[in-house]
């Protein structure tokens, strides 16, 4: 049987048509994006049912079930034409869908396939297999699945943006120019955040309120950094190591030997700071418009707990060794050969993931054939 369970009409158009005949009053959705019902505003609902090129309105012309049954109040006359569409938002992401599989298929398909009686797991609780899939696409997550998001953001007067909501670590983040082209921001050594700024008398002792907790100040070093000049980053001073007649950035007047890779870029900086759970950026980026790109776990929302097909038996043997790993009895060289069974099918995996394609690496190498001119 086929894997496909949606037509053409429902994945491409994001729409399922119906023919009334004067008596039905029931029309199912049968695609694979379930719809959602108005819960509070019209925002809620990713779908919307025509009558005729008419858009009519939940809870009095229609009503939906939990199966993705639309219930008219009154049936639709013989001929009329009932269409139930999702909206872009809800097509958007059924687009390449099949893809991945969920965990969901994951955990039905590992107790089929490697729990029962005659095979090396004669038991496993549902709930254990379910916390090993959801460590695994967390593990998965950070350096071989395709988990990696992007935010299009613009940076406030304040120079800072806070960390999205299911932030693990940064990716990368650019700034875009009137063209649309991106240019890396890079993160910075010349300053820093500090967690805590305590209050100190005047013996440089730190003082405590009334609950013995230290007073709390603000950080001068960050009012520093943001009200200084960029372009001359406030050490660019004759002892200074970015000292080249004014511009640290502008290296062409020969002004030092060498040059520092970390600080050979006028793009700006940004850091992080860990107290507000902000990015902080450089003054000469307030306005810009970036793209924050950015790892989370996986494990998020609904939506990002989908594992690519290409690492589905990487899922599968790293469910089965640490099921046997963190169990009693079994023997070493069993746990052992799981081990590398699922060490290999992680590699297969991140090779799959990678998307090499010779023709592209073909095309990059053609540009060692240019001559250098002096």
């Amino acid at each position: 049987m086929g894997l496909l369970t949606e037509t053409n009409e429902q994945y491409y158009a994001g729409q399922q048509a119906f023919i009334g005949d004067n008596v039905n009053i029931n029309f199912t959705w049968t695609g694979d994006t379930s719809l959602v019902a108005t819960v509070i505003s019209v925002s809620d609902a990713n779908f919307q049912v025509q009558l005729n090129n008419v858009i009519l309105t939940e809870g009095v012309d229609y009503t939906l079930s939990a199966t993705n049954n639309v219930q008219f109040t009154v049936a639709p006359v013989l001929g009329a034409v009932v269409v139930i569409y999702l909206l872009d938002d809800a097509k958007w992401t059924n687009y390449g869908g099949y893809s991945y599989v969920t965990i969901e298929e994951i955990v039905n398909n590992f107790l089929v396939a490697y729990v029962g009686d005659g095979k090396l797991i004669p038991s496993a609780k549902r709930t254990d297999v379910i916390f090993h899939a959801k460590r695994g696409l967390q593990e998965f997550s950070y350096d071989t699945l395709k988990s990696i998001k992007s935010q299009e953001l613009t940076i406030p007067p304040s120079l800072s943006l806070i960390i999205p909501q299911d932030y693990v670590n940064y990716v990368k983040l650019s700034y875009i120019d009137n063209v649309g082209v991106k240019h890396i921001i890079y993160p910075t050594t010349l300053t820093s955040n500090p967690y805590t700024v305590p209050l100190q008398d005047h013996d440089g002792v730190p003082t405590q309120d009334h609950l013995g907790i230290n007073d709390e100040g603000t950080s001068q070093t960050n009012d520093r950094w943001e009200n200084n000049n960029t372009s001359t980053t406030g050490v660019n001073t004759q002892n200074s190591l970015f000292y080249d007649n004014g511009r640290w950035y502008n290296f062409s007047y020969g002004q030092r030997y060498g040059l520092s890779p970390e600080v050979a870029q006028s793009n700006g900086w940004f850091t992080i700071d860990e107290r507000e759970g902000k990015f902080s950026f450089s003054s000469n980026l307030a306005g810009q418009l970036i793209i924050l790109e950015y790892i989370s776990d996986g494990l998020s929302n609904d939506l990002d707990t989908k594992v690519p097909k290409m690492a589905e038996e990487a899922m599968y043997m790293h469910i089965a060794y640490s099921i046997l790993a963190g169990r009693s009895g079994v023997q070493e060289y069993i746990v052992r050969r799981f081990k590398i069974d699922r060490r290999a099918a992680l590699r297969n995996a991140k090779i799959r993931l990678s998307n090499i394609k010779l023709e592209e690496i073909t095309q990059i190498m053609r540009g060692k054939s240019k001559i250098i001119k002096n």
